[in-house]
């Protein structure tokens, strides 16, 4: 990074309005549909998909790294790595409850859990180790996973429940590799987060260069990726129908255009090429990495602005309204208005959050996972020693 100190104490407002965009964005890919007129032969991406689909989630990972250092810099190694074990249980505990929830939503707090307890060895780490990671992350590891996914279980696409515990190999492999949200690539995010938690998130230059920074890498990624299915012929290359773990053959022109499903195809190494949302490709994932940076700089640069607060206090409890979203969506009570939907939450989220900040207590899911390990520091804090009264000799 650059150098700089780092953060003093206290709760960055910058980061929750980030994590209270990212909620929104990623609540709007839940209720919009991916296409504007399905029965066209050639459908539009509605202007959600184009604007939240893979960089919200995306948002939420390189954010939790963040969240990750913030929280655990003042805990010996060995408390912090503890508390984050046992958090990580009580998130993929509520993964596996949400997901008997038909909400058509694919839940991503199982594969949060996991990508926390991959981060351990890493919350002391150097930037440059924990760049490195990333880098490896964000480009080795996608062009493994197209090699080696065709001798994995097939995956699908629906959330686990305890039920999968009882396939622990079959579960790791859709958690890891090929899964919606596939953590061994997803580690990137979490590293990238944790590197950016280094430094002074309170600095204007800081908040700058990460939105300059992020905005020139998305548009790196992009104009790549263009290059090489345009120019160079590779969309070509994908122009028939192929199959694609856990959704089948489908025109491989809305993939392309709206996204995948945590994988690519393994019927051509051009794939690789594409940045499709949540195609976890290099190009997908450097792309949404940079526009995850370039949301938390400008979040950073605006955090004084009366009226993001709301924003900053739905960012600060966004497991419980994630988890409630996941819940109302499966009940269909909601309008069935894509945009009268989305606006109804989105008023009850921001309206609901700024009540509760006034109380000036967790959200109510942020609590409940964070018993074991509040109970965990207390069991290995050290008692004072008795003060013992010596007499005088004289």
């Amino acid at each position: 990074m650059d150098g700089e100190n780092p953060p003093r104490s206290g709760r960055i407002v910058g980061v929750d309005i980030a994590r209270g965009v990212a909620l929104l964005g990623m609540v709007a890919t839940h209720v919009y549909p991916p296409f504007t007129d399905t029965a066209s032969d050639d459908p539009a991406v509605s202007p959600a998909f184009t604007l939240a689909a893979g960089r919200a989630a995306a948002a939420f990972a390189v954010l939790a790294g963040v969240a990750l250092v913030l929280s655990t810099r003042r805990q010996s190694a060995g408390q912090a790595r503890l508390s984050v074990f046992l958090r990580a249980l009580g998130i993929g505990a509520l993964g596996l409850s949400l997901a008997y929830a038909d909400s058509g939503i694919a839940v991503i707090l199982v594969y949060y859990a996991l990508l926390f307890v991959l981060a351990l060895p890493l919350l002391r780490a150097s930037v440059p180790v924990l760049m490195t990671v990333a880098v490896l992350a964000i480009f080795a590891e996608p062009v493994v996973s197209q090699f080696v996914r065709g001798d994995l279980p097939e995956s699908d696409l629906s959330s686990p429940t305890f039920a999968a515990l009882g396939e622990p190999g079959h579960l790791l492999a859709k958690l890891a590799i090929t899964g919606v949200y596939p953590v061994f690539a997803w580690l990137g995010y979490i590293c990238v987060g944790m590197a950016v938690a280094h430094a002074d998130l309170r600095s204007r230059r800081v908040a700058t260069r990460l939105l300059v920074g992020g905005l020139a890498l998305a548009l790196a990624a992009a104009a790549a990726s263009w290059l090489l299915l345009e120019p160079l012929g590779g969309r070509a290359e994908l122009a028939n129908p192929a199959e694609v773990p856990g959704v089948g053959s489908l025109p491989q022109g809305w993939f392309i255009d709206s996204g995948l499903y945590g994988a690519t195809p393994t019927d051509s190494a051009w794939w690789l090429a594409v940045d499709t949302p949540h195609s976890t490709t290099p190009f997908d994932l450097a792309h949404t990495t940079g526009t995850a940076l370039a949301l938390l700089g400008l979040a950073l640069l605006v955090a004084r602005v009366p009226l993001v607060r709301p924003l900053a206090a739905v960012g600060a409890m966004t497991l419980t309204f994630y988890s409630l979203h996941v819940v109302v969506m499966a009940t269909g009570v909601l309008p069935t208005d894509p945009t009268r939907s989305y606006v109804l939450q989105v008023v009850v989220a921001l309206a609901a959050a700024t009540l509760w900040h006034m109380t000036g207590r967790r959200g109510p899911a942020e609590a409940a996972v964070s018993v074991l390990p509040r109970a965990a520091r207390l069991v290995q804090a050290p008692r004072r020693p008795a003060v013992r009264l010596e007499r005088g000799t004289g």
